[in-house]
């Protein structure tokens, strides 16, 4: 295990249509990680990643079982082609979703388990929007202090706090249009409306809260192999108790990301495998540990870079 490194796996907004083929194609360990979960589902979730169409790849109920097969997949790939030049992390952390796919990476959740368990979250989820309607809205190059008192004036929620600068806010439609009308007033350099069916890590999550804790009382969570870094505390969760808390817990709290990365980097992290589609983690972690090396590992030719020599000095 090695002290500098750590694996971290992309939530939802980072899938696109193909992702994960390439992996199909030339490894037969990514290759059996999408026909297990093709078998655990009963329909072929693999073929809505390689072909889409994207309305239906964007779905919450599919795209979470989509993204964490794949995160899964690409992992499979690197350690098939890499051996020990993958090193084993001594962290893990995923963001929101995300944290789905370390549970199956460490070893305290399976795969079939997982997927199934993300399906049933997406559903309850676009529940919730339908029953509590909401949105969400990054907001740009604004301070958390000031953006907390437009929240509380407007009544929305800060629901990520993903990277010095880019936060992100929960809520009603009405309510978020003044929060982001006080925050350009404030100074706030930009805010992007988020294309997502409800106001996701707040409190208008709370009508499925009950139903989803059942959901979660039917699965079985181990002991990770190694700490996984908690989306709400910024502290590692290390047995299968905290981590049934902690996945009820983050549908409705805020996504504490700047928190899990410096928890990582003052550990001695100091490179971060992102695993799985998307460049969305790396970007943010460059902005919360400028020092910190990122690699992703997403495609064939992502992996294959890795296993060349390196060049002559």
């Amino acid at each position: 295990m090695s002290a500098w490194a750590a694996y971290v796996f992309p939530g939802q907004a980072s899938q696109k249509v193909g992702m994960g083929l390439s992996l199909y194609e030339s490894s037969a360990s990514a290759r059996a990680v999408f026909d297990e979960a093709d078998t655990a589902l009963g329909f072929p979730i693999s073929k809505l990643c390689f072909d889409g169409p994207a309305d239906e790849l964007t779905k919450t109920v599919n795209v979470q079982p989509a993204l964490v097969t794949t995160s899964i997949a690409c992992l499979a790939a690197a350690r098939e082609a890499l051996g020990r030049k993958l090193p084993d992390p001594a962290f893990m952390a995923g963001h929101s979703l995300g944290e789905y796919t370390a549970l199956v990476a460490a070893e305290a959740l399976s795969l079939p388990d997982a997927i199934l368990l993300v399906r049933e979250r997406g559903r309850l989820m676009y529940e919730a929007g339908i029953k509590a309607p909401g949105s969400m809205m990054a907001v740009i190059a604004f301070d958390r202090g000031p953006l907390q008192e437009v929240c509380d004036e407007a009544g929305v929620e800060i629901s990520n706090i993903n990277a010095p600068g880019q936060l992100v806010i929960s809520g009603a439609v009405d309510k978020l249009e003044r929060a982001a009308t006080l925050a350009k007033e404030r100074g706030a350099r930009k805010l992007i409306p988020l294309n997502v069916s409800g106001a996701f890590h707040s409190t208008l999550m709370e009508p499925v809260m009950e139903e989803f804790g059942r959901v979660l009382d039917s699965y079985s969570f181990q002991s990770p192999r190694m700490p996984i870094v908690s989306n709400v505390t910024g502290l590692p969760l290390t047995n299968g108790h905290e981590m049934r808390e902690e996945l009820l817990t983050q549908l409705r709290r805020c996504i504490q990301w700047q928190a899990s990365v410096e928890y990582m980097t003052a550990q001695g992290v100091t490179t971060y495998y992102e695993i799985g589609p998307g460049t969305v983690l790396s970007g943010l972690i460059k902005r919360i540990s400028p020092d910190a090396q990122t690699i992703n590992l997403a495609e064939v030719e992502d992996i294959s870079a890795l296993n060349e020599p390196p060049s002559p000095a």
